[in-house]
């Protein structure tokens, strides 16, 4: 999925951040459309969120520009830019009840008492708490906080909502939760949000698209789909979800399909798409650990590979295992639904047989 700049509602232009002689951003160019979902994926220190902060304002571009609706930004300050934030740590007032922190940031406008009231009311239907209008902050659980700083930001009607790591203070279940209702308020009130996050089942759950940034840099913008399905190279492949890789050499190319000699699963093929390409060039080749089919039997059709069982974990609905093959430094791993058993038991140091279908292989543009 592509975006022209015509259609970016935030386009951020070749922009470079230093502190220092330190280098937090390196010459990024993306764009974001208008009322999309779309999250800074990436492991500590990686830059996603001086990004951010820079389409707050609070910190400058050492280079390039940020446009947002059509507008520079290098010279607006973050009270006067579109944009407002939710951080991690809520920063609920302590000493006002849930409606004057919603309506906290309407202080400076003229409305009617009213109007303000009526405005924080859509703000509590909003977000599902339409009774809690005079409750305190200490009477609030962490995900009830968490809707409090949502309605305080979209009161003011910004055009984006800047998100950095919002849901990081939950538990696993109530940030599952929370996960579902953020992706329903944003359909509902229709506007951009650039969410940041460090969690790849996050990103993908939430998102229409993803940044994966490493370095200061952006690796990959996709779709969810399209970055499980099909990573651009390594350092994507291994950052989202769990991943096989083998080296290979082409053996042959027959039209527009690539015969390997890939080490640890001998003769594959796979599509060649639009890379130009000869016998014996390398490349690495990768495979979801799902992709796999596990049995204890030979298979009679397809590319298959024997190995050795070296361990197995039960997890309830599936069954994770580590196949030993030859040619392979490190196990193989195999994701299985449990709804009937692929293998005779899950006792270790026994043979078994992996095989996949040609499109499950995917060709990394890094060799």
């Amino acid at each position: 999925m592509t975006m022209t700049n015509k259609d970016a509602f935030i386009s951020i232009q070749n922009v470079d951040k230093y502190f220092g002689k330190f280098q937090a951003i390196d010459k990024i160019s993306m764009d974001i459309g208008h009322g999309e979902f779309f999250s800074l994926l990436g492991s500590s220190g990686c830059g996603k969120t001086t990004l951010l902060r820079m389409l707050a304002g609070f910190e400058t571009p050492t280079n390039g520009e940020i446009y947002i609706d059509g507008q520079p930004m290098s010279e607006v300050p973050p009270h006067y830019r579109p944009v407002n934030m939710v951080f991690q740590s809520y920063a609920i007032f302590p000493h006002l009840n849930v409606r004057d922190n919603i309506a906290y940031g309407l202080r400076k406008q003229r409305l009617s008492k009213m109007k303000k009231y009526e405005m924080v009311d859509e703000m509590l239907d909003l977000i599902k708490l339409p009774e809690y209008g005079d409750r305190k902050a200490h009477e609030l659980s962490g995900g009830q906080r968490q809707r409090i700083a949502l309605a305080r930001a979209l009161i003011l009607k910004p055009k984006v909502l800047l998100l950095d790591e919002p849901l990081g203070a939950l538990d696993k279940q109530l940030r599952e939760q929370m996960q579902l209702e953020l992706r329903a308020l944003q359909r509902t009130v229709g506007i951009t949000f650039v969410f940041v996050t460090h969690d790849q089942e996050e990103a993908l759950t939430l998102s229409d698209r993803i940044a994966v940034m490493s370095g200061g840099t952006v690796l990959q913008t996709d779709t969810p789909t399209g970055l499980y399905e099909m990573p651009q190279n390594r350092e994507v492949a291994a950052f989202i979800g769990t991943m096989n890789f083998f080296e290979a050499m082409v053996d042959r190319v027959e039209g527009d399909t690539l015969v390997l000699d890939a080490k640890g699963l001998g003769k594959v093929s796979t599509t060649k798409g639009q890379r130009t390409t000869t016998k014996g060039d390398r490349f690495e080749l990768a495979i979801r650990p799902e992709k796999l089919k596990i049995s204890d039997t030979k298979p009679t059709t397809g590319a298959c590979v024997e190995g050795t069982l070296e361990n197995a974990a039960y997890l309830g609905e599936r069954s994770h295992y580590y196949v030993r093959v030859d040619g392979q430094d490190t196990p193989v791993a195999v994701s299985a639904q449990n709804q009937k058993r692929v293998i005779s038991s899950d006792q270790n140091a026994h043979s078994v047989w992996l095989t996949w279908d040609d499109d499950a292989l995917v060709l990394l543009n890094d060799a």
